[in-house]
């Protein structure tokens, strides 16, 4: 049994240093750009060694791939403003703003693309796209509750409205990436997230 708790201690500190690398790093890429941030930044502002960084990463490009890791955990706490009593609808258009604000305030659109670009090589093995991420369980979750409460409509399946809704977020970041970022992400998705997904509200 002290065993097992010792194993299970172990794996909480990787995954948290993990995570604490993934994060400095990505607030780095925000303050600095990707390409001016040196991986000795990164040790610096992590406060770890070499050999810590190479354990869990082969190297500063393969942190272009945690991007949902970030998302996730932003995804994670705007869960906790959620309201049970709010309509479905509104909670996605919540989110949608909210994400959305965030990704345009921090992340570059020019890494955003060639993030997408992987993502149709399949270089990053569909990262974005796996459905065990917490941002579908979430969408997935508030859609299905939705429908059970008569917010949305029915007469297609929750896989469906979620595959819709995730296709119209990334409709809205490939042509802010396209516009090389030139507008407000976040205000824009606010105006034209609800116009592509008013039908699907009951």
């Amino acid at each position: 049994m002290v065993k097992r708790n010792e194993i299970e201690k172990g794996r909480k500190e990787n995954s948290a240093v993990k995570e604490r690398i993934i994060n400095v790093a990505w607030d780095l890429f925000s303050e600095k750009g990707f390409e001016a941030t040196t991986l000795n930044d990164i040790l610096e502002a992590a406060g770890i060694a070499k050999g810590t960084f190479y354990y869990y990463f082969r190297g500063k490009d393969s942190l272009l791939t945690t991007l949902s890791v970030v998302l996730d955990n932003y995804y994670a706490e705007l869960d906790k403003e959620l309201r049970d009593e709010d309509n479905a609808y509104d909670k996605l258009m919540y989110l949608n703003y909210k994400v959305h604000t965030m990704i345009g305030e921090k992340i570059d659109p020019n890494l955003m693309a060639n993030l997408y670009s992987a993502q149709l090589l399949h270089e990053d093995k569909g990262y974005l796209l796996d459905r065990n991420r917490y941002y579908f369980r979430l969408i997935t979750k508030i859609i299905d509750e939705g429908q059970k409460r008569g917010e949305i409509i029915r007469n297609k399946s929750v896989d469906e409205i979620v595959r819709i809704y995730s296709l119209c977020e990334r409709a809205l970041i490939t042509d802010w990436c396209m516009n090389n970022g030139d507008y407000d992400l976040g205000a824009f998705s606010k105006e034209y997230m609800p116009m592509f997904f008013a039908q699907f509200k009951a």
